[in-house]
């Protein structure tokens, strides 16, 4: 027996909202998760700034750092061989100073490395004051 002889078949129909939703969520995620990075653009000259003259401190260490990764504490050179032995000649210049103004003079072609190596040596010794000096910008 047949009981719908008079009904009508209904189309069946694809539902796109879903689908859209799930392209949009795909998308969102590509947009949050891809990387722009335009190193060919990046144009960076250090160190320069503008800054009034700093107040003479009496408890303050100079280093220095040329573009060869040659380090001088308080103008006189010290061979870097490893952090714990830079932060036992940080100890040493500091005297019986506690806390003193660490002054990082970095040429601008110094490596960050040299840098950061100055910094580590200062935290392994204690200090945690530390200051850099830039030349002042030409206007």
């Amino acid at each position: 027996m047949n009981f719908r002889l008079g009904a009508h078949k209904e189309e069946p129909e694809i539902n796109l909202i879903p689908l859209i939703d799930v392209l949009l969520v795909i998308l969102i995620f590509l947009m949050v998760t891809t990387t722009y990075s335009r190193y060919a653009e990046l144009q960076i000259n250090l160190p320069t700034a503008d800054a009034n003259k700093p107040e003479e401190r009496p408890n303050q260490i100079n280093v220095a750092v040329d573009g060869q990764g040659k380090y001088v504490v308080n103008k006189s050179a010290v061979p870097f061989r490893s952090t714990d032995s830079f932060a036992d000649e940080l100890k040493r210049a500091a005297g019986g100073t506690t806390d003193p103004v660490i002054i990082i003079n970095a040429d601008a072609t110094a490596t960050h490395q040299s840098v950061i190596n100055i910094m580590e040596a200062a935290r392994i010794a204690g200090y945690s004051r530390i200051t850099f000096t830039t030349q002042a910008s030409k206007k």
